[in-house]
């Protein structure tokens, strides 16, 4: 049963719409390289399609009607649009649900150091990443400062053309060969994935800083403890690294422990190919398939869906979907809640119907054959760039294990829909039976008894600093995910 590659279908009028939602999420994916940025660029976009805060709702005890459309989020690092439908909640709503956390390094609570003339930040890796891929590229910081006086520094630095970008350094192949003889998983290990920062000592360039470090020596007087004037006599290079940061984001050294800061990827995301009929770039798992699920939530615009549309985006899939920002939070069941009771359908046993009565797309990434890993690969059931929507029935490792493995009846309904919309689609698992494996979302809201099934756009390179989907699969996407949304 081998699915037809969906760039034979389209007409002119097919490519431009496609070229024209793949430049927007080359915008969006190059802009939003964090959870934060995704929840906060996603917030911005849905005000401007006409949803409002749960919150104001809720605070004025207004009474919700079918075509309302709210968003909540978690801590800016997750959310929830509701676009209600004719139906009542109790009823279920269609449910797209897909992760905005990326593989990255996280940067210490104690980061900064010297050593030898250089300045060093110390990270420590999130999610599954292969460390020697980390080397030896531009890379880029993102994330927030929270400081003592309660205000909240957003920090980018590396994306703009007049930016210094940052790196982490390899090994000369001159002095490598002890390092080559490593298996892939020790040539970098993940203590060694330190981001060089800097290199010039505060002393050579502030002369007011030198003047005062001997002042200090004249009178025979100590500089206080934790000072710039301390730490240039000890780390200079550290101290003007500080003294820069404090210029242009106000922040010194002990914020470091209340911070969220991010090393990614520096740069845009690209076209690729002489066709340019893919995207290259950081991220795609699994913004490829928020953005998508984004467009197809959006897309609704003023219409009222048969039942209630929801697209949720959260936290911490890649380290196991914990936390208060994950899926295995109350947030989702919170905001339903939240909705419902102003729905009028306020009841314990209400929302317990609504969620087991609900139907679920988890809109996660599925693996993309690649021909020069073959062997990893069962070719007839793996999935392919360009052919469309990936339906994964179940994922897990080897026996299946950690899956939610969807029912056959919900299969044959996603096929009706996509069928009757004409979306391009094939179904996959997870490369060779034994050869590994990966999870999603998609057994945690399965637990409240909906039926959901796992699907999304194939990717290469997975879980790389560089990501590549096709073109027609992300346009695919948007179709189907939107068919989903507005089936009864």
């Amino acid at each position: 049963m081998e699915r037809e590659t969906a760039w034979s279908k389209y007409d002119q009028a097919d490519l431009e719409r496609v070229e024209a939602l793949a430049g927007r999420y080359i915008d969006f994916i190059s802009d939003n390289k964090t959870e934060r940025e995704c929840a906060k660029a996603a917030i911005a976009q849905a005000e401007a399609a006409g949803y409002e805060p749960l919150e104001a709702a809720a605070s004025a005890g207004r009474k919700l009607e079918p075509g309302a459309k709210l968003w909540a989020h978690a801590q800016g690092k997750a959310l929830m649009l509701v676009h209600l439908g004719a139906e009542s909640l109790s009823a279920g709503m269609n449910i797209l649900g897909a992760h905005i956390d990326s593989p990255r390094l996280d940067l210490k609570q104690n980061p900064l150091y010297e050593s030898n003339g250089l300045a060093l930040l110390d990270t420590h890796y999130y999610g599954g990443i292969k460390a020697y891929q980390w080397v030896a590229r531009p890379l880029a910081l993102h994330g927030v400062v929270a400081r003592t006086d309660g205000t909240v520094v957003d920090v980018v630095l590396g994306e703009d053309e007049d930016d210094p970008v940052f790196c982490i350094t390899d090994l000369l192949p001159h002095l490598g060969s002890q390092q080559l003889d490593k298996k892939a998983a020790k040539v970098v290990e993940g203590e060694d994935l330190d981001v060089l920062v800097g290199n010039r000592p505060a002393a050579s360039v502030d002369a007011e800083l030198c003047a005062t470090m001997e002042a200090a020596a004249d009178a025979d007087v100590p500089a206080a403890a934790g000072s710039s004037v301390a730490k240039a006599g000890k780390d200079p290079v550290k101290a003007f690294a500080l003294q820069l940061l404090e210029e242009r984001y106000g922040i010194a050294e002990e914020d470091f422990l209340s911070a969220e800061l991010e090393v990614v990827p520096a740069g845009r995301a690209r076209s690729l190919g002489f066709d340019r009929s893919m995207v290259l770039g950081y991220g795609q798992d699994d913004r490829v398939c928020a953005y998508t699920s984004l467009e197809a939530q959006l897309a609704l615009a003023g219409d009222v869906p048969q039942r209630t549309a929801v697209t949720l985006l959260v936290d911490k899939e890649e380290i196991g979907s914990v936390g208060a920002t994950g899926m295995e939070s109350r947030f989702f069941e919170n905001v339903v809640a939240e909705v419902m009771a102003l729905a009028g359908e306020g009841s314990d046993l209400e929302r317990r119907r609504a969620l087991a009565r609900s139907r679920m797309l988890s809109s996660d990434v599925s693996a993309g054959f690649d021909p020069s890993y073959a062997s990893v690969f069962e070719a007839k059931n793996s999935a392919f760039l360009g052919r469309g929507l990936v339906f994964n029935k179940y994922t897990g490792a080897r026996g299946k294990s950690g899956s939610n493995d969807a029912s056959a009846e919900y299969l044959a309904r996603i096929r009706r829909v996509m069928d009757e919309a004409g979306v391009s689609f094939q179904t996959a698992e997870l490369g060779k039976v034994d050869a590994g494996g990966g999870g999603t979302i998609a057994y945690i809201p399965a637990r409240y008894g909906m039926d959901v099934i796992d699907s999304g756009v194939a990717v290469l390179s997975m879980h790389a600093p560089a990501e590549v989907t096709s073109k027609a699969d992300i346009y695919e996407a948007v179709r189907g995910y939107e068919a989903f949304l507005r089936d009864a």
